[in-house]
């Protein structure tokens, strides 16, 4: 049994310090140590990039910083070394964690998402472990001395007493090469980089010296003739079927479920006819506190404006003046979700939606709060109930193409035919 030193995992029982062994996850665990002497050193999760955001860079872990990474903690005495991700992958429709952790899961991993060696990350690895595999009688069997080479160098050396032998000489300097003298030798030393020596003479890999191929995969354009299609939704009604009215602002899972991402609020907000602001011209301003992630605001079925919140803060405000009319006015909230927490503590306090307060502000009374008024909710989209997404739901519904084709319209679906 393992646990993570990465987690918060507390083991309780009287039985943990010999059932369990604590294990590290992260980039670099070479200065971790199990809680018992005669415990094995293992690294979990070696991390070879990191997932990608929506609306952030694609992250990327040089080859030469994962294999420094590798060597480091091998020669301080590490037994095991599992690398997450080693094949990259892909998270379909809405299993993807988050929030806002995109749905490829390549991770830049050696093995990208579609199955194919990620050079020169895989290739570098391979000859790595190859010249790990010609350190296991050393490292097996053998004792561990360091020895220092110089102010950012070192030599950290396994014997055994059969006279297996076998040497990692490293340079932590991050911008300058050395040259080191062990036993008999010199030796040149990049920086930032770990040299194997299997018999304690020769190198066989440095971490820094790419020798396996580079090349980057490219897209190409195919030889077809695409036909786009769309279709526009209309945003829902109190009186909709399936729309349910409570009195405040309630969480968006606590409603839908976890059955869709998409929640509507709706709520009315009656104008009198002697209002300032439809004389002066000054729009009332709404505002909303939403925990997130995403919110299209609708005034009478117009969108207003949308805004969305990130992988750091979840959480967002929406602020801005609105088109009111006298008599009775629908505010409609569409609420959106982008990846449910995946890793951390207590899930059922991470929240989303629309938790207020909701103000409306430059009416003739001031400010009005619309968090405590009547809500109706509607769970989920038409298109989403109507499975437009799949070949025998997209038939349900006229779709247009050509000029009438909906462009940069809220709600609206796109369809793609592929012809040959």
């Amino acid at each position: 049994m393992f646990y993570a030193e990465e987690s918060a995992m507390k083991i309780c029982s009287s039985e943990e310090p010999r059932i369990w062994i604590d294990t590290c996850n992260g980039f670099y665990c070479e200065s971790f140590q199990p809680n018992k002497k005669y415990k094995p050193k293992m690294w979990t999760e070696n991390w070879t990039g990191w997932y990608t955001e929506f609306g952030g860079p694609v992250p990327h872990r040089p080859a030469e910083d994962l294999a420094f990474s590798v060597a480091k903690f091998i020669q301080n005495g590490g037994s095991f070394v599992n690398y997450y991700m080693y094949h990259g992958g892909t998270n379909f429709g809405r299993t993807a964690g988050g929030p806002f952790i995109a749905t490829s899961y390549d991770y830049d991993a050696p093995i990208d998402e579609f199955g194919l060696p990620r050079e020169p990350k895989w290739g570098h690895l391979r000859d790595l472990h190859k010249a790990i595999k010609l350190c296991e009688s050393a490292l097996v069997s053998g004792d561990l001395t360091m020895t220092t080479l110089g102010s950012n160098q070192e030599a950290h050396v396994f014997k055994s007493k059969s006279g297996a032998c076998t040497a990692f000489l490293a340079n932590y300097d991050t911008k300058s090469s050395v040259k080191v003298s062990f036993g008999s030798g010199l030796y040149d030393l990049p920086p930032w980089s770990i040299s194997i020596l299997p018999d304690c003479r020769t190198v066989v890999f440095n971490t820094a010296r790419l020798g396996a191929q580079s090349f980057q995969m490219n897209m190409m354009p195919v030889n077809s003739t695409f036909l786009w299609e769309s279709y526009n939704e209309e945003t829902v009604s109190a009186n909709d079927d399936g729309s349910t009215e409570m009195s405040g602002l309630w969480e968006q899972i606590n409603v839908t479920r976890d059955t869709t991402d998409y929640l509507w609020y709706m709520t009315d907000v009656k104008i009198d006819s002697d209002e300032g602001f439809l004389k002066n011209g000054q729009s009332p301003i709404l505002t909303i506190f939403s925990a997130g992630h995403a919110l299209h605001v609708f005034v009478n079925d117009q969108l207003s404006g949308n805004v969305y919140g990130g992988l750091e803060n979840p959480k967002l405000t929406f602020s801005d003046s609105v088109n009111l009319r006298v008599g009775i006015n629908q505010i409609s909230l569409l609420s959106v979700t982008v990846g449910l927490p995946n890793v951390g503590l207590h899930f059922e306090k991470w929240n989303a939606g629309v938790l207020g307060p909701v103000m409306l502000k430059g009416l003739n009374e001031g400010t009005r709060d619309l968090s405590k008024q009547n809500w109706s909710y509607k769970i989920g989209l038409k298109g989403e109930a109507l499975s437009l997404h799949t070949v025998s739901g997209s038939s349900s519904v006229e779709w247009v193409e050509g000029s009438l084709l909906a462009r940069q319209q809220p709600l609206t679906w796109y369809k793609n035919t592929r012809r040959q």
